[in-house]
């Protein structure tokens, strides 16, 4: 049996209580080594409603892109308008497994900040 990292662990713990739903989507998001992800998801439909991804042609002409609070900031700021103009307010927070702490903190404070309810 292969060896499953603690935020794959705490993550799966995680996702036995967040589900998102029409009325209220879930906002998952992912630290790699290079790139951040933030996606808006509707679980009981299956659909990603609104993304974001620091490997976008806008973050890619940026040099200073790195998985940090800095570009955290950046991303939450987008997934905030974009899951706006899908009309989408109230979110549910995944952090996938990762600490609320730092860069996770930061994304999350900037989607509140530019209109997001959790």
């Amino acid at each position: 049996m292969a060896h499953t990292s603690p935020r794959k662990m705490r993550h799966t713990r995680l996702r036995k209580k967040v589900a998102g739903t029409a009325e209220r989507p879930r906002l998952s998001i992912h630290f790699s080594g290079r790139h951040i992800t933030a996606q808006v998801i509707d679980d009981q439909a299956g659909v990603t409603l609104a993304s974001v991804n620091t490997t976008e042609k806008e973050f890619r002409k940026q040099e200073d892109i790195r998985p940090n609070v800095a570009t955290s900031t950046k991303i939450g700021q987008l997934i905030a308008e974009r899951g706006l103009k899908k009309n989408v307010k109230k979110v549910v927070f995944d952090r996938g497994g990762f600490n609320y702490h730092g860069k996770v903190k930061a994304l999350a404070d900037a989607a509140r900040e530019n209109g997001f309810e959790f």
